[in-house]
């Protein structure tokens, strides 16, 4: 039964690092689940976010898996830290690097990423 628990526990930490930032939660009740729409006509190779108040860019959002040129992604930006402000950095298939600043992630449920 220990061995179950533990793996099931371990399971459940690695599917919330995937859909987000990782498994730390804000706990201020704020949405932060936002879903990213990739209308850059490239594929979106790898999302960041960096809370503006220490503008550290965390791991890849989407986690390797790339998002098409058309397709969105549902994700959760949530350092754990209680911030709604975050600088996000796109790359694109192709290397391009898209910077977009101050994207306040508790008030919107949809973000249009453009070239």
């Amino acid at each position: 039964m220990i061995i179950t628990r533990t793996i099931t526990a371990g399971i459940l930490a690695a599917a919330l690092a995937v859909g987000g930032m990782a498994a730390a939660q804000s706990q201020d009740g704020q949405n932060r689940r936002i879903r990213v729409h990739n209308q850059t006509g490239v594929g979106l190779a790898k999302l960041q976010a960096a809370d503006v108040r220490s503008g550290n860019y965390g791991a890849d959002l989407l986690g390797g898996t790339a998002v098409e040129a058309g397709a969105s992604r549902l994700l959760t930006i949530d350092d754990g830290q209680g911030g709604c402000l975050y600088d996000l950095r796109a790359e694109l298939a192709g290397g391009q690097t898209l910077v977009r600043e101050n994207v306040n992630v508790c008030r919107i449920a949809d973000y249009y990423l453009t070239r």
